[in-house]
């Protein structure tokens, strides 16, 4: 099969590349990216797309990155099309940023192309990455440590970016542009072995070839395949748990996330580490979680949970049956957030009653119907039964949280609430709060309970709720 029918049906299989779509093809001047510029120009003129252009960023890293620009202005003049060009101190942005050259290369990059892509009212923009470069890359993402998400490699379409040659080996893109007598530029920068990509393509691969097996570009490539398709079915799966496992329970800039215990510790444990791997980046704010950072909190789920501890970017407690993940508000990385003063969570059955330390024991009770008032001190507050399920709990109060006290019309942050009620900074995480099964606030107790538990009707079933305080009466 030749080379051009190839790309054809590789683009069809993944659905990259719509029949007639606008797509801009970058073009650094090398092999893999003049050949992507001249196959998309066939392709364009077989109405399989439209090649609205080349795009090229100049990196101002090299000597020759002028005339590499000048080079690849020679093609889109010879292709007919118009050049998009950019450039950027990447040096500059590396020191300013405390970031590899590479990765601020890559950054200042990609957004030309969007720039770019937008100007020139494209599709999407093209980039020439081949089966080589996706051997290199699970070689690279392997030594650092991936999972199945790493080990997936670069994916044929990303948002606007699509990789139409990733079906394709570099040595037979050459071989392509030679039969054409088509030239590109080297790069001398590609046998920089100080650069790990560079070390994996120059070194390492060529050892693999030749020690272990010759055909190991084509064995990585085709496992990157096969990683990203069990990863599609994995996220999918853990995000369906999530739906059921994770609560979501932010507050303003803090972050948290709520993970039920019970039903984490009933799933695979592939799916239990996606699970706290998800919830771990959104909380630490996209920091890097590593594999060890995972298995610490799952060894939370256990029966006899280690001590709380601090990852990037948060802190994860086991409160009861959850475990609490706590992002630190901006400016306060690295540092330990301030533990509660008094962290809890108790089942309450029905009847019951829990003894909570530091606070006092709440209590419920079935009554027949609402034959007692609400104790006007707080004390005791008489709610539906019918809508509080089949058992309660009893916790702490948490970032996010919020009800709607009676009376007042809409729901009210907790916090607001208590701020209202002039309760002082120091006994807010002592003060119980009474929820039902789904999490939401009955009785902030001692205080108000919410409106959509308050008894309106004489024959709606009853349950009957006390708060003793430490030192004080029912």
């Amino acid at each position: 099969m030749d080379l051009l029918h190839r790309v054809r049906r590789f683009i069809a299989e993944h659905n990259l590349i719509p029949r007639g779509a606008r797509v801009l093809a970058a073009v650094s001047g090398g092999s893999d990216s003049v050949a992507l510029a001249h196959i998309l120009r066939e392709l364009d003129g077989s109405g399989d797309l439209a090649l609205a252009g080349l795009v090229h960023f100049n990196h101002q890293l090299r000597a020759a990155a002028n005339s590499d620009e000048d080079f690849v202005r020679s093609i889109a003049d010879r292709l007919a099309v118009p050049l998009f060009a950019d450039r950027g101190d990447v040096g500059a942005r590396s020191r300013q940023e405390h970031r590899s050259l590479e990765d601020a290369a890559r950054a200042a990059r990609y957004e030309w192309f969007e720039r770019a892509r937008v100007t020139a009212a494209a599709d999407f923009v093209a980039l020439g990455h081949t089966r080589d470069d996706q051997a290199e890359t699970v070689l690279l993402r392997l030594a650092r440590g991936a999972g199945p998400r790493g080990l997936s490699g670069m994916y044929p379409r990303n948002g606007a970016i699509v990789r139409p040659l990733l079906a394709a080996r570099r040595d037979e893109l050459r071989s392509w542009l030679a039969a054409r007598g088509l030239s590109f530029v080297e790069d001398e920068t590609n046998v920089d072995v100080t650069i790990p990509r560079n070390r994996v393509r120059v070194e390492l691969l060529p050892l693999l070839a030749e020690r272990f097996n010759p055909g190991i570009v084509d064995v990585l490539a085709d496992q990157a395949d096969l990683a990203r398709d069990g990863w599609t079915w994995m996220g999918g799966e853990a995000a369906s748990l999530a739906r059921h496992a994770v609560r979501v329970r932010d507050d303003g800039p803090i972050v948290v996330r709520e993970l039920d215990v019970a039903r984490l510790a009933a799933a695979p444990i592939a799916l239990q580490r996606l699970v706290i791997w998800n919830a771990l980046r959104e909380v630490g704010g996209g920091r890097s979680m590593t594999f060890e950072h995972v298995d610490a909190v799952r060894r939370m789920l256990g029966d006899t949970p280690p001590a709380n501890a601090d990852f990037p970017g948060q802190r994860v407690e086991r409160i009861g049956g959850a475990l609490v993940l706590t992002g630190r508000p901006a400016g306060t990385a690295g540092r330990r957030i301030a533990a509660a003063a008094n962290l809890f969570h108790y089942s309450l059955s029905i009847p019951g009653e829990v003894v909570v330390p530091d606070a006092g024991i709440v209590s419920v009770e079935p009554l027949a119907g609402a034959t007692v008032r609400s104790a006007a001190d707080g004390s005791a507050a008489l709610v539906r039964a019918d809508l509080c399920g089949g058992s309660l709990v009893v916790r702490n109060r948490r970032p996010g949280d919020r009800f709607r006290p009676v009376g007042v019309g809409g729901r009210k942050k907790l916090q607001d609430f208590f701020v209202d009620r002039k309760i002082a900074r120091d006994r807010r995480d002592a003060v119980p709060i009474v929820a039902d099964e789904n999490d939401q606030i009955v009785w902030v107790a001692g205080y108000e309970i919410d409106e959509a538990f308050r008894v309106t009707d004489r024959s709606q079933p009853v349950l009957l709720l006390k708060f003793k305080a430490l030192g004080g009466s029912a």
